[in-house]
């Protein structure tokens, strides 16, 4: 035992942790059943499923995110954009750049997908494939499951995971974040099983480990989530004082992640942004039929961006305007 270590006791005089860990026996089961009625082999489930144990750390991470407490006030975008686009992230993103640029180039022919915003992807997931995590996927996942806040979502993702290892990924290479996260694109196994491909021919789709599968699985995520090429994600802009923004407001509501989209306005077109007095900071129109949205992260006064449905695409990787600002914003950075 640990020196100072507590155990709390429940009705019974059985601790608490050694309650919980009889529960996520009995839960393991159940979902060992739901494995093998969705195809997953006996030999996988056998192998894997008596190894787990519970991993406290995992819950108390998953209960610190920032969804469980909805009400909380929005911070100003600033300080996570001086954060999250530092001078080391962006000196390493334009060396990647220049390292794979016959790669990008060949993928991004094939997709559509801008080079930039695939280096921009893999930087601020994984600072260009350097931190991966380091949690075991199949106990973190399982854990999450049995805790319950997002049982479905979780327990589909185990499953998944074992999927994987019945198409012949190896179970050493099943590690990654704590939410379940791993190689390169930092993918759930579901999307994983769905969307990862091989960019290096060799018949693998590897994103621990290959850069050219990493850039190709997630332009390919990108593909299937309806970037449209030729259309830039958004820009930076100033919004004349005098706007009139009580008459910009959306009606519609998200069924994803509507705290997120209710803080932008409604769509119009650049043409009619135009007139409205917006002006670009750095870059120069795209067609007047193009649609976006204003955001002022920060209130008026601020920087402004109009956004296109392409940062919708971001979105659908990460839902959090932030983060979608900042691989947009690292996104030029790479490329210029």
């Amino acid at each position: 035992m640990i020196a100072g270590a507590v155990i709390v006791a429940v009705p019974g005089g059985t601790p608490a942790a050694a309650q919980d860990e009889a529960g996520f026996r009995t839960y393991l089961d159940t979902l060992g059943r739901e494995a093998l009625a969705q195809g997953v082999t006996r030999r996988t489930v056998d192998m894997v499923v008596p190894t787990l144990t519970l991993n406290p750390r995992v819950i108390e991470l998953d209960r610190q995110q920032p969804e469980t407490r909805p009400n909380a006030p929005i911070p100003a975008f600033e300080p996570y954009r001086r954060q999250h686009l530092s001078a080391a992230l962006i000196a390493q993103g334009r060396a990647a750049y220049q390292r794979q640029r016959s790669r990008l180039a060949a993928i991004e022919r094939e997709t559509g997908v801008p080079e930039s915003i695939m280096v921009a992807i893999w930087g601020h997931e994984t600072s260009y494939g350097k931190v991966m995590g380091g949690f075991d996927l199949p106990r973190a996942l399982a854990t999450l499951a049995y805790e319950g806040r997002r049982r479905d979502l979780f327990s589909s993702e185990f499953i998944a995971t074992l999927k994987m290892i019945d198409r012949g990924v190896p179970r050493g290479k099943l590690v990654g974040s704590w939410a379940g996260a791993f190689g390169g694109p930092q993918f759930l196994p579901s999307i994983y099983l769905r969307l990862a491909r091989d960019g290096d021919g060799d018949g693998i789709a590897d994103i621990w480990s290959s850069e050219a599968d990493t850039l190709a699985s997630i332009a390919n995520y990108f593909t299937n989530a309806g970037w449209r090429p030729g259309q830039p994600w958004g820009f930076a802009v100033s919004v004349p004082a005098g706007l009139n923004r009580g008459t910009l407001g959306s009606r519609a509501v998200s069924p994803r992640c509507p705290r997120v989209h209710e803080r932008h306005t409604r769509w119009k077109t650049m043409a009619e942004w135009r007139a409205l007095g917006i002006v670009p900071l750095k870059r120069a129109w795209p067609g007047d039929s193009v649609q976006a949205t204003l955001l002022e992260p920060d209130g008026p006064g601020k920087t402004a961006y109009l956004l296109t449905g392409n940062y919708r695409v971001i979105l659908d990787y990460n839902c959090s305007n932030f983060y979608a600002l900042s691989v947009g914003l690292l996104a030029d950075e790479v490329e210029s």
